[in-house]
């Protein structure tokens, strides 16, 4: 397969301090990956990732989720947008908000996510204080193609820590975090280099 020599565009939704956003913009930056983001949307006016962006002189949007009467109007605009940069993968980087089927399926395939656990275990929230309790001896994150199952699609990569004696939900979220910022851009440069694909609801690399 050969490989793509103009940089993949990519478009970056987020909610949020936009770390693996940043993580993403410096391996662009560095050429550890051949792609470029094309715009950062956001549904938060406040949320610090819009920052980072901007810091990069990469192009923001906001779409404000409380101006919308439900989720589908909201998907619809964000369709819009996405749609206007012609972007070849579409990343949620700690994007929250529940996603229509309607959305998903559009962007099927090219459409990727970051989750604090290695899942399937601990899909939704509060993954790092539910793996505590669970006593569960190793944590980690994955990132994962979407599908309309929440935080259900299949795996493209996992990275795991181990759950040290004393950890509280703090601490190991600061070490899940570090392995975060190393295995997104992975994911992204291996779709970039057309090595990662999503086939009949599995996830292939060099096929």
């Amino acid at each position: 397969m050969a490989k793509p020599t103009s940089p993949l565009p990519l478009v970056v939704l987020i909610s949020g301090s936009g770390s693996n956003l940043q993580a993403i913009i410096d391996a662009c930056a560095s050429g550890q990956i051949n792609a470029e983001v094309r715009a950062v949307i956001c549904n938060r006016p406040d949320a610090y990732g819009l920052e980072r962006a901007r810091n990069a002189g990469i192009t923001t949007q906001l779409v404000n989720h409380r101006d919308f009467s439900d989720r589908r109007s909201f998907d619809i605009e964000l369709e819009r947008l996405i749609d206007s940069y012609h972007p070849g993968l579409v990343v949620l980087a700690g994007f929250m908000r529940i996603l229509t089927p309607e959305f998903v399926n559009r962007y099927m395939g090219r459409l990727i996510n970051i989750h604090p656990s290695l899942l399937p275990n601990f899909q939704g929230l509060h993954t790092h204080q539910r793996a505590i309790d669970a006593g569960a001896k190793e944590h980690g994150v994955s990132v994962h193609f979407v599908t309309p199952e929440l935080d259900g699609g299949p795996v493209i990569i996992r990275a795991v820590v181990p759950i040290l004696d004393g950890d509280d939900a703090e601490a190991l979220a600061q070490r899940v975090l570090t392995q975060e910022h190393i295995i997104y851009p992975k994911a992204v440069g291996w779709y970039a280099e057309g090595r990662l694909s999503l086939k009949e609801g599995q996830t292939l690399l060099d096929g």
